[in-house]
């Protein structure tokens, strides 16, 4: 199974990398209730749960990314300041302040685009 999950990032990875614009899955938010809050992110940057900043495992820092909640279709651009999220099909973790620009409180599917 880990073969598979490795297979999967290699793919979203390349995907970027090779022109194409678009991935998709489920979002989560972390910053606020969970101790991220004004720690240090990978970036070295603070955790600010009030910036448009967000999570994801590949991407490099300072990317700016179009994220679209497919339920509601509100998107916003948060630029990637941290690493993960490292929970099985989760695309990526939104600050608290990007969460409620799309209006997730939880999980949502979303689609991401490379501004």
């Amino acid at each position: 199974m880990q073969a598979k999950a490795f297979a999967v990032a290699f793919a979203v990875c390349l995907s970027f990398a090779g022109g194409a614009q678009a991935e998709s899955g489920i979002a989560s938010v972390y910053g606020h209730r969970d101790g991220y809050a004004g720690k240090k992110t990978a970036s070295g940057e603070r955790m600010n749960p009030a910036a448009l900043t967000a999570a994801h495992r590949t991407l490099p820092f300072g990317t700016h990314v179009r994220v679209t909640n497919r339920k509601n279709g509100r998107s916003v651009v948060v630029r990637i300041s941290d690493r993960g999220p490292f929970i099985r099909g989760r695309v990526i973790d939104l600050s608290p302040a990007a969460a409620r620009a799309i209006g997730v409180a939880g999980l949502a599917p979303v689609t991401l685009a490379r501004n």
